[in-house]
């Protein structure tokens, strides 16, 4: 049995780029027990999920706000799987900010970035997660796209160097919010983690829709993540075509692509050295306060259900299908499976 993650933000107020919050804010406890309550083992942080307003408090101080997210995790008994510095909302990374072309800017990012780091470690999680939001162009002469890309090694590296125990995980987008993405794709994850200082110690974290946004098959994604080695977390959710990304709940779209993800996570006995399953969902903008939840029940029982079908999926007609190259059979085979007949 896998075990799942789900972060804060995954309840939320549904603001979207054209209109306002339409629900009241859930206080963090309230999320945490209701996440415990519904069967999640893990929790994934933004920085300032643990730490709001960390950019008014010295190191020390977010350190010490830490360490009492960490006392009411262990309370809960929910762990932390990851923080990811949230870059993208500060005024002084409107332009990137690894790959900023202000230096003063880059410094800021690098600092919010350490602190990631001492908030992992304060909530016992080795991971930092890297959703490299606006590193790329908004206008492509804007930035020099070699630059960007030494500029976004160098930051690994640095952040590598901070601290010799901690994990990056750089989680790939090819568009929204800026135009073209330094990184788009696990290969380029790849990439990356290769040039870096320590490519031990930098992986890659696959969202489904991010996948699909790229024009590529999630589930193709994880394997050749898990074929290099460096497949450490997943962020499962579903998506409609290659729109904004929707973050809808795991499955509602496209069940046969998420079957896939889950069969491909089965097969290579993902969650053997601790990972989780992380979903990525958003609640529709209609949905009432009361029933913040529902996304992300949903999307645990999909993924469960899910679960059961691959474990019990026929290997042994798999292969009289692919002897005979019976594609259609085996095709029809799985449809089958899906829709339990």
């Amino acid at each position: 049995m896998f075990k799942y993650s789900i972060g804060p933000w995954n309840v939320h107020e549904g603001a979207d780029a054209f209109g306002p919050e339409v629900r009241e804010t859930i206080p963090l406890e309230r999320k945490l027990r209701k996440f415990k309550e519904m069967g999640f083992d893990a929790v994934q942080f933004h920085d300032d999920d643990a730490v709001p307003d960390m950019n008014e408090l010295d190191a020390e101080q977010i350190k010490e706000q830490a360490r009492g997210v960490k006392e009411l995790l262990g309370d809960i008994g929910l762990a932390a799987e990851f923080v990811a510095p949230r870059l993208w909302m500060d005024a002084r990374t409107i332009d990137g900010g690894f790959t900023s072309n202000s230096e003063e800017e880059r410094e800021y990012a690098l600092w919010r970035s350490f602190r990631s780091v001492d908030i992992a470690k304060e909530l016992g999680c080795d991971k930092l997660v890297l959703w490299l939001a606006r590193e790329g162009t908004l206008c492509f002469e804007s930035k020099d796209p070699v630059r960007g890309v030494k500029r976004l090694i160098e930051a690994v590296n640095t952040i590598l160097e901070y601290d010799e125990d901690i994990k990056i995980l750089i989680e790939p987008k090819p568009n929204e919010p800026i135009d073209r993405s330094f990184c788009p794709t696990l290969g380029h994850v790849m990439g990356v983690s290769a040039a870096s200082c320590d490519p031990a110690r930098v992986g890659g974290l696959l969202e489904s829709a991010h996948a699909i946004l790229a024009g590529l098959d999630p589930a193709m994604e994880i394997a050749y993540a898990t074929a290099m080695g460096k497949l450490w977390s997943v962020h499962l959710n579903d998506q409609n075509g290659m729109k904004f990304d929707q973050d809808k709940s795991f499955g509602v779209e496209n069940l046969r692509q998420a079957f896939n993800q889950i069969k491909v996570l089965v097969e290579n006995d993902y969650g053997k050295n601790g990972e989780y399953i992380g979903l990525d969902v958003k609640a529709m903008r209609t949905q009432r306060l009361e029933d913040s939840y529902r996304h992300a029940a949903n999307s645990l029982r999909i993924a469960r259900l899910l679960e059961e079908k691959a474990r019990k999926f026929d290997y042994e007609y798999q292969r009289k299908c692919v002897s005979e190259r019976n594609y259609e059979a085996l095709e029809m085979y799985v449809m089958e499976l899906l829709m339990g007949v």
